[in-house]
Order: structure tokens, then sequence, then C-alpha cells
């Protein structure tokens, strides 16, 4: 090499052999592994889960004032500082937290890496319901915005806590969208369906649908009933091609869609408690269910092959979520 070499020649022959192509693109499993530790993957709904997103009600539950009653509904809350508990009654935080404890101790029996969220503070109660801050999918997460004052706030904790764990966040949402995870859900590795109501909007679902087009999936959009806030209250895929489902809350138009999709039903009974469709899928066909299933459900969920254990989760119940809503996946199997 001539020492007249121009130093341009050099650079641009030095970039042109060591330059990275796109491709695999980010969400490749050896790219994850190579560079992020871990393949973090989502999707589907009913795969064996390897690592999960949890958090422990806390100090955080203390804003709550029993004083605070909000007569002409029987709830609780503060218009002003924006916090509220919708239930008629207040349950010991130390029951909350032992039924928690009793729902991480089961996932860890069963193998599953249990993740916590750091940072939790001001107040924000709904915090131990980590399903809804964010959404996983392949390759990371997107991080949500939340649909009211209490929770507001929730996506810095949440991104503080993927960005220790090495989980790529592949967009967080803008502008006026409204986006909150209880409201996503996986149908196939090819499908999902957001339920947009009071707290998630169609431009929330227009944002993650930008994202989940790139990775090859059609996203549904629906209209939630009433004031239904997740369709996680509604619906909920327990295997392959099988969902439990409250027909109440969803459109006929979406039970339709099912069926083209071949995906079976079965329907829960005003003999059910409705939590139960909010379970959590660990496995293909195996479910942690709080109580209050009747015999023609479990009849039924048995006849498919389903199987399960019943969490008592009552005490965590009353601050507005279940198991489904109390954990995020962020490693599933796929199926």
């Amino acid at each position: 090499m001539s020492s007249s070499t121009p130093p341009g020649w050099v650079y641009n022959e030095t970039v042109k052999m060591f330059a990275t192509p796109g491709h695999p693109p980010v969400e490749d499993t050896g790219e994850l592994e190579r560079y992020w530790g871990q393949a973090w993957c989502v999707t589907n709904d009913i795969g064996t889960i390897r690592a999960i997103l949890m958090h422990r009600p806390g100090d955080e539950m203390s804003v709550i004032d029993p004083k605070k009653r909000i007569e002409s509904i029987g709830s609780f809350g503060d218009i002003e500082t924006g916090w509220y508990f919708q239930s008629d009654r207040l349950p010991e935080i130390a029951e909350m937290q032992a039924q928690h404890d009793a729902l991480t101790a089961m996932l860890e029996a069963k193998g599953i890496e249990i993740h916590h969220v750091d940072g939790v503070a001001d107040g924000r109660l709904k915090s131990c319901y980590t399903r809804d801050p964010l959404i996983m999918c392949k390759g990371g997460a997107i991080v949500c915005r939340m649909g009211t004052r209490i929770r507001r706030g929730e996506e810095l904790a949440i991104t503080r806590t993927l960005a220790r764990l090495g989980i790529p966040i592949l967009r967080t949402l803008s502008g006026g969208a409204l986006m909150e995870g209880g409201s996503f859900a996986w149908i196939n590795e090819r499908t999902a369906v957001i339920g947009c109501g009071i707290r998630v909007n169609r431009e929330g679902a227009h944002q993650i649908g930008e994202v989940l087009k790139r990775q090859g999936v059609d996203l549904i959009v629906i209209d939630l009933v009433g004031y239904d806030i997740h369709i996680d209250g509604s619906f909920l895929m327990v295997d392959r091609d099988l969902a439990l489902v409250d027909p109440s809350g969803l459109p006929y138009s979406f039970l339709e869609q099912l069926k083209e999709l071949k995906v079976r039903t079965v329907e829960i009974s005003p003999d059910d408690d409705k939590w139960i469709v909010n379970s959590l899928a660990i496995a293909p066909g195996e479910l942690i269910m709080p109580r209050g299933a009747s015999n023609r459900t479990l009849d039924r969920l048995a006849g498919h092959g389903v199987r399960w254990t019943i969490l008592p989760y009552d005490k965590m119940q009353l601050n507005g979520g279940g198991i489904h809503c109390s954990t995020t996946p962020l490693i599933r199997d796929a199926v």
C-alpha cells in the first residue's frame, strides 16, 4: 500500500469490508442470543412459558385511603390524585401479597424464570398487573401507553426493567395512542387481536399493527362491549385451536372470525365466575385458573384435553385484575 493512498479510500474499503447486512432480522434467534443474551420472543398465548414478568404488591398500595369512599358508587378513589379501587371492599395488603406469592411459587415450581419490575413508585397501585404496560412479540417488547391516570407512568418503570433485562424495545407509542396489553391477545403465530374501548383506541391498535405487519402477523381489531377495558376478560386461548370465551363481552363478528380460523370455543355460563377467563395458559392445554368454574365448564374443558390447577386469587381480583393480568410472559415456546 502506497504511502500516498488517499485516506478516504482506506476508510471506504474498510467500512465496505466490515459492513453487516440487515438480514437476518432483529427477531432472528441467533441474533437475539448473540447480541441480547436470550431469544426474547412471544408469538402465541399457549406455548410453554420460560420467563415471565411480575410485580408483588408493595408500598405503592399505601395510596389507598379507606376514608375516600365514593358513596354514590360504593368503590374507593380520589379524582384529584387519580387513584381508584373499584371494588366495594378493601382487602388486607398481606392477603393480596399471599395470593401473589402463591402464584409466583406455582410458576417457579414449573421451572419458569421470574423477573420483577424495577422502580414502582408514586402510588401506582395497579402495577401488580404487569400484563398491561407492554406487549411481547417476536424479538422484543412494545411499550404501551396507559389509558388511566393512576397507570400513566408505569411505562417508565417497564422501560427501565426491559433495559436491565436486555430485552429489545421494538416500539413505544406516540401521539394520542392508547394501548394496554390486557387488550391484546395472540390467536396463533400469524394472527393477533386487539379489543378497543375506553382504555385502548384505534390509533394505539394501528401502531401495534405496524410492528406486527413487519413480522408477518395479521391484526384483528374489534370493539369491546360497554365499558369493558380489556379483551382478556372475555377471551383466552387455552390450546392451539381452543379458546375459553365469555360471548357477552365479544362482538358476534369476532366469534365468526374465530370459526373461520378454525378455533373452537368453550363458552362460560352464568354459573361460572367470569374471572376464570382471566386464567393463564402455561403450556398447551395447561391452565392456572382461579376458583369459580362450574362443573359444566370444567367438564367441557376436560373433554378437550385441558388440564388445570386451581389457585385462590379473589383478594388480588379486588384491585381489578386476575391471574392473566398479573403476568407477562417474556419467552414462550413456539407451537
